[in-house]
């Protein structure tokens, strides 16, 4: 048996954080079930060209953590507006439809802003206008946002998270950021863990490998692992289960395709596949100026896709290219690469959202148990949530808690 002050269940953005938080403090075993560092935070490099399969915007970027670290790692943050802050391809989306389905969606934000002020509890479906001719864009850009539909999400969960509207990228990748940082740890890969006794003085935990022995523990995985009980307590702990399943993660994936001769295209731009379903995809066109374009699909029209398997969200995503750009598009385009985070068996999911109950699951998730168990990871943030920024800070506050519960149990002892 291995024994160390404290083991960090999962090498995502906050288990990363909280082992580096850590690591001038105490001895600290990362232990994670893939074979790669970074959970939903992946860059897949194709071509020399680093992808980002999951989180890839630097929200609130202002603010946040990981764009303040990633220039003395030695990457390139990328401070220019994202393609949704400018005018969209027009070809199959004329300027003045595209003003008039600007108008639709501050109108709508408004009465949500006013209802979440009243502190409605209604979902944010019910704000739409009755028959409004943008209901269907509104609707397919609402999965792209929060990984579910508006009818998924409660106006009151859905305003306590905090957006300072700056959005930026990293060049080199945001997983690869969050691997780089990891660097100095110690991290244990293919290890997933399935028991966690906490009953006695020190923790217990299991995996394939064996078990490791610690004066504390920080479970860092998503509240899936826990709900379907992949991961298991002993002493189980229901109300850490109960939290779990009221906190659903939504679903985005992505796909990319390599473009032939691409000059003739906008860089930057972003491309609508359809605006009058919210079936549909959401492109971007020569994103930082490479041979690619990028599609972004979300909610249960992406869960779906994923459920025809691999391939499903190529061969959508050239069909939508092809009607818009014209049917020589398809020879020029080639599947590089998609997600599928609903099916993965270590995230089920791509992020939290507001769904109903959220805030309280949140605390009741996060809360720390026999000064021994501590939690972390985006769904437990109470305004950061969906972000890898979240997960970061959540990660550095299981870190203080713990240090500060071992320094008290020293005391006592």
């Amino acid at each position: 048996m291995h024994e160390t002050d404290v083991v960090v269940i999962g090498a995502g953005a906050a288990g990363v954080a909280a082992a580096r938080a850590l690591s001038d403090h105490v001895s600290v075993v990362v232990l994670e079930a893939r074979d790669r560092v970074g959970g939903r935070a992946w860059t897949y490099h194709a071509d020399g060209m680093p992808l980002d399969l999951g989180a890839g915007h630097l929200h609130s970027a202002d603010e946040n953590d990981w764009a303040k670290l990633a220039p003395a790692l030695g990457f390139t943050v990328d401070q220019r507006p994202p393609s949704w802050a400018r005018p969209a391809y027009d070809k199959n989306f004329q300027l003045h439809q595209q003003d008039d389905y600007w108008d639709a969606w501050e109108r709508l934000y408004a009465r949500i802003d006013q209802a979440a002020e009243a502190g409605s509890a209604q979902r944010m479906s019910d704000f739409l206008e009755p028959d409004g001719r943008w209901n269907a864009l509104l609707g397919a850009m609402a999965t792209y946002i929060n990984g579910a539909e508006f009818s998924e999400m409660v106006v009151g969960e859905y305003a306590r998270y905090h957006d300072s509207g700056m959005n930026w990228r990293v060049r080199e990748g945001y997983g690869a950021l969050i691997a780089a940082y990891a660097a100095p740890l110690d991290v244990r890969l293919n290890c997933p863990v399935t028991l966690i006794e906490h009953a006695g003085k020190r923790v217990r935990v299991t995996m394939p490998q064996g078990e490791i022995s610690a004066r504390a523990a920080i479970v860092a995985v998503p509240p899936g692992l826990v709900a379907n009980e992949t991961l298991r307590f002993a002493p189980a702990l229901s109300d850490k289960l109960a939290a779990a399943h009221k906190l659903p993660l939504g679903v985005a994936d992505k796909v990319f395709l390599r473009v032939d001769a691409p000059e003739d295209l906008p860089i930057e731009t972003r491309l609508f596949g359809a605006t009058d379903t919210t079936e549909t995809g959401n492109y971007t066109l020569r994103p930082f100026g490479r041979p690619l374009i990028d599609g972004y699909f979300g909610g249960k029209f992406a869960r779906a896709l994923e459920m025809e398997g691999e391939g499903a969200f190529a061969r959508f995503a050239i069909e939508q290219i092809c009607a818009a750009l014209g049917n020589d598009m398809r020879k020029r385009l080639h599947p590089v690469i998609e997600s599928g985070w609903a099916r993965d068996p270590w995230s089920l999911g791509a992020y939290s959202y507001g769904s109903e109950g959220a805030q309280a699951a949140r605390a009741a998730f996060a809360a720390p148990v026999d000064r021994k168990l501590f939690f972390a990871g985006e769904h437990c943030s109470d305004a950061d949530f969906s972000t890898a920024h979240g997960a970061y800070r959540t990660g550095v506050k299981a870190a203080a808690e713990v240090i500060a519960a071992l320094r008290k149990r020293s005391a006592e002892d």
